[in-house]
């Protein structure tokens, strides 16, 4: 049988190393900084930036934030043209249509609001392993389209006429 004494210098060094490990990680665990929900999106972004897939959406609607004066809901001027807070695209994959909604408040630098048409089409960056996490605007990539010349079209060209030629036949004698 094998009996422990706390005399025993392995026994003690065991026990302090052990101790000071687990306050070690303790403290490192109550002390380490945590990111920051807005860390947390741009790290998803550029993740998404760096490893992402591209496929073609739609840009369905713009949410603007409650204007902060109210005569400018009277005016003809839009209400919302810098308080662009979320857009909502939808794109299809496999077969599976997603909508989805991407955060802009805190990309207000990248998005110009007249870049931004309702029903007009965008490129879209998904995760390949997970679709629904997608993105249309980044701090260094931007899938929205400023012309319509820029959705790619297939030319239609017209059939070639083709000339038959007669056959010649030759004639072995």
């Amino acid at each position: 049988m094998v009996s422990l004494s706390l005399r025993d210098p392995y026994a003690i060094g065991t026990l302090v190393a052990s101790v000071l490990c687990i306050g070690g990680v303790a403290a490192w665990l109550a002390l380490r900084r945590r990111p920051t929900p807005e860390e947390i999106e741009r790290e998803r972004r550029a993740q998404l930036v760096r490893s992402g897939r591209i496929i073609d959406g739609t840009i369905l609607d713009v949410s603007c934030a409650e204007p902060s004066n109210p005569d400018a809901v009277a005016s003809d001027v839009a209400p919302c043209v810098q308080d662009i807070n979320f857009i909502l695209y939808k794109y299809e994959i496999g077969g599976v249509a997603y909508e989805c909604c991407q955060d802009v408040t805190y990309l207000r630098d990248y998005v110009k609001p007249e870049d931004l048409r309702l029903s007009f089409p965008c490129s879209v960056r998904y995760d390949v392993h997970r679709p629904e996490n997608s993105i249309v605007v980044a701090e260094n990539w931007s899938g929205l389209r400023l012309t319509a010349r820029s959705v790619p079209t297939h030319r239609v060209t017209p059939p070639r006429k083709r000339t038959i030629t007669p056959a010649r036949f030759s004639s072995r004698d």
